[in-house]
């Protein structure tokens, strides 16, 4: 049987470099991105793989231009409209991780109404991460680990913190499968940026050297198959 990861999280790089050599705007460049988004998605659920995350937006995204930022959030409004359809007629549980706090009150009430819209799904799962850090991750699944309420919580329900249990004050722990098997990370860049810094410890990483724009589907099956010839040993 084919081994397929249950869980693949993608890093979009590129989208600025390739709106430069097609001597189109930062915007045209982000929108050809998003478009991708749509295709692989559907490539993944043929495949058969349960859940599928695009890191959108760092928190250190927002030292971009403000032109940038505000382009930014308007395709990702526009992205959770058309997201939404498909994920109302394929089953796919849509679920944000990242901070809402700093986000616009437009995007912030779409992510959430996709998230209510869609939280009785269990067959396919998308992360959306907008606003998103690892670090940021953690420290903010620590301050809810101090916070007096959880700290009651805890006392009744978890005696200790430990890999397993921490797990719970993350952002991924809606997900079936919280820990990506697979990372892919496009534009030929080779470094992680933190995402998942937790989740990731042992996820096999890929590197592509096309600009996320140009990564199609045949692209992302290519990588599914690499994924499948590796041997995963976690340690032993």
């Amino acid at each position: 049987m084919r081994v397929v990861p249950k869980h693949v999280a993608i890093i979009p790089d590129g989208n600025r470099r390739w709106a430069k050599e097609h001597g189109v705007s930062e915007y045209e460049g982000h929108r050809q991105g998003y478009e991708a988004v749509f295709k692989i998605s559907k490539k993944a659920r043929e495949l058969g793989i349960k859940t599928l995350t695009f890191w959108g937006f760092s928190t250190e995204n927002w030292n971009r231009s403000k032109s940038e930022v505000k382009g930014l959030m308007h395709i990702f409004e526009r992205m959770i409209d058309r997201y939404l359809k498909d994920a109302l007629k394929d089953q796919v549980r849509i679920i944000h991780i990242g901070r809402k706090d700093r986000l616009g009150d437009r995007l912030i009430k779409k992510l959430k109404d996709a998230e209510r819209q869609t939280e009785h799904f269990t067959k396919y799962y998308l992360g959306a991460a907008i606003d998103y850090g690892g670090r940021d991750e953690v420290i903010r699944a620590i301050k809810k680990i101090s916070n007096p309420k959880s700290q009651k919580n805890l006392k009744s329900q978890i005696p200790k913190i430990d890999e397993e249990n921490f797990g719970q004050f993350l952002d991924t722990k809606d997900f079936p499968y919280p820990d990506p098997d697979l990372i892919i990370r496009t534009s030929g860049e080779q470094r992680t940026s933190g995402l998942m810094i937790w989740q990731a410890a042992y996820s096999e990483y890929i590197f592509v050297k096309k600009y996320f724009p140009d990564f199609s589907g045949q692209d992302f099956e290519k990588c599914i198959k690499e994924f499948a010839r590796r041997r995963r040993r976690f340690g032993k």
